[in-house]
Parts: C-alpha cells; sequence; structure tokens
C-alpha cells in the first residue's frame, strides 16, 4: 500500500549525499548516495515509522501532500533556485 506522504529531498555537503524527510512523521528520515536511493530508503522508513506508531498507539498524521503541493504551487512553500 503506498503512503501518501510528502517526502523531501536535500543535498548534504557534509555527508556527501542525500538525506530524504518526511516533514508529517517526526525524526522520520533517510539516507542515500542518489536521490533514489535516499527516496527508496525513506519509503522503508515511512512503512517503520507507521509500524511502530500503531504498536504504540501513537496517534497518526493524516498525510497532507495534496494541500501541501497546493501551498507550494501557491508560493507559500519552498522554491527552486538555480
Amino acid at each position: 500500500m503506498p503512503h501518501k506522504y510528502a517526502v523531501e529531498i536535500i543535498y548534504s555537503d557534509e555527508d556527501e549525499g542525500f538525506i530524504a524527510v518526511v516533514p508529517e512523521l517526526p525524526g522520520c528520515s533517510a539516507f542515500g548516495e542518489t536521490e533514489e536511493e535516499a527516496l527508496r530508503e525513506v519509503k522503508v522508513a515511512v512503512s517503520l515509522w507507521l509500524s511502530a506508531a500503531r504498536d504504540e498507539g501513537r496517534t497518526i498524521p493524516e498525510p497532507g501532500g495534496r494541500e501541501r503541493l497546493r501551498d507550494i504551487l501557491a508560493g507559500k512553500g519552498a522554491t527552486c533556485e538555480p
């Protein structure tokens, strides 16, 4: 079952690789040498995060991906600069 959480991927000079973060799931992130690897790894991290939250009875946030995209398109989110 695919997860619909927004993922942000940034390059880290310090780590010499890419860090993928799921802002809606506190502490959920992953590292990869490429963007694709970071995305694959964060998908695993999301599954583990959700499984642990269920096991512990924690509230699981509803994905806000569509609303986040709407904010970005409206100029309220991050922008890409050359």
